[in-house]
């Protein structure tokens, strides 16, 4: 077994259990891509088992801090028997799933969702590359599953010096997947959607804005970067009167209308706009239209720290609109899902947004993601969704 020593001092996060060895902790040692290696302090103790990954800036990612534990198949079946039976403790409404996120289930570079009857995976790490064959067959073993898609194209593959790759790893057939959610039904595409095929982190949040309409009677909603219409379904499910939603992505609004259609809503309770967002939001300030209700849910602004300033611009221009065609009373569902955006951080962007738009709001609820997108005590990089829920008070 080869082994990796750290610096001096490099030792303390590992002691903590966080799973991630940076390249410039490293004083000794090497390996092939994906090769299991020991991980070393300074003075030469055990820290953990790591997989190697000579290009990435993340050298190793740790699979065991078990000195005894051997990470041969028989540990990746069992990893994923134990992400498999956690889900039992979460209360999900729908046959669509994380059944296994990465670093959280003690599997760095893996996330695998479940869609109804298919299961879509990504192997996002040298690690995970090395020992696919064995992830995959565990999968299929322990769902009873027979279809697998793979969609290994994020752009992290790159930073691990590994190729995209997509397609059926096991089964075949149609990569369009209707799936029941709550009190309604959507349709996605594992092989053509963003991550896996869809947003299920969002699943609670879609739920909560479907509550939130129907108890507070919303005419208008507004759904921005609003991608295959997710909380544009839930809108209408809660009764919403009419829900318009703006995307600059043609197929993804295509799918949105098609999600309106597949569970009954009337076309005429939905506008779909193939436009961009800001310019859209300024253009309603401008003609003093509002709206009671505004999801603001936009693609990741800062994928890590270094990105955070440039982003929190972005962030507190969009609700500094929002805020502003926000009817008194209304209230505004906003995210981040920017792992370099801090819960804090966001907070202070959107409180910066209210202020400059002269805007006062309650905060009522602070959202995640859905449980089955766990964060741990040792990784809390896991929490990368982040929201608020505010209630816009009147002027005065």
């Amino acid at each position: 077994m080869k082994t990796i020593r750290l610096r001096d001092g490099k030792e303390r996060s590992l002691l903590r259990r966080h799973p991630w060895i940076f390249d410039g902790a490293i004083a000794s040692g090497s390996a092939d891509a994906g090769e299991t290696v020991r991980v070393e302090g300074y003075a030469g103790q055990f820290l953990g088992w790591a997989a190697f990954s000579p290009s990435s800036k993340i050298r190793a990612r740790v699979w065991s801090f078990d000195e005894t534990q051997r990470i041969d198949a028989s540990f990746f079946i069992a990893r994923i028997a134990q992400a498999i039976k956690a889900r039992s403790l979460f209360d999900i409404q729908s046959d669509g799933r994380r059944l296994i996120h990465g670093e959280s289930d003690g599997l760095p570079g893996l996330v695998v969702d479940r869609y109804a009857d298919t299961l879509v995976a990504q192997f996002s790490s040298c690690g995970t590359e090395r020992w696919k064959d064995v992830i995959v067959q565990a999968l299929l073993a322990q769902t009873g599953l027979t279809r697998l898609y793979e969609r290994s194209d994020a752009s992290v593959r790159a930073l691990e010096g590994l190729p995209e790759a997509t397609g059926w790893l096991a089964g075949s057939g149609d990569t369009s997947i209707t799936i029941a959610e709550h009190d309604w039904k959507l349709s996605l595409d594992v092989a053509e959607g963003h991550k896996t095929g869809f947003y299920l982190d969002q699943r609670d949040s879609r739920q909560k804005f479907a509550s939130t309409t129907r108890r507070l009677q919303f005419e208008r909603v507004l759904n921005c970067f609003c991608y295959t219409g997710g909380f544009s379904v839930a809108a209408l499910a809660g009764g919403a009167r009419h829900v318009t939603s703006i995307d600059s992505s043609a197929p993804a609004l295509a799918r949105a209308q098609a999600n309106v259609a597949l569970n009954g809503f009337d076309a005429s309770r939905s506008t779909l706009l193939d436009a961009d967002v800001n310019a859209s939001l300024r253009q309603y300030q401008k003609e003093g239209r509002t709206f009671d209700a505004i999801v603001l849910d936009p693609p990741k602004f800062a994928p890590t720290i270094k990105h955070a300033e440039r982003a929190a611009r972005a962030y507190k221009d969009i609700n500094r609109l929002a805020l502003s065609i926000l009817e008194p009373g209304g209230v505004l569902f906003t995210y981040s899902c920017s792992g370099g955006i801090s819960g804090d951080l966001f907070h202070k962007i959107v409180a910066s947004a209210g202020t400059d738009a002269g805007i006062d709001a309650f905060i009522t609820e602070r959202m995640g993601g859905a449980p089955d997108h766990p964060m741990t005590v040792a990784f809390p990089e896991g929490e990368y969704l982040k929201g608020l829920v505010l209630v816009k008070r009147p002027a005065g």
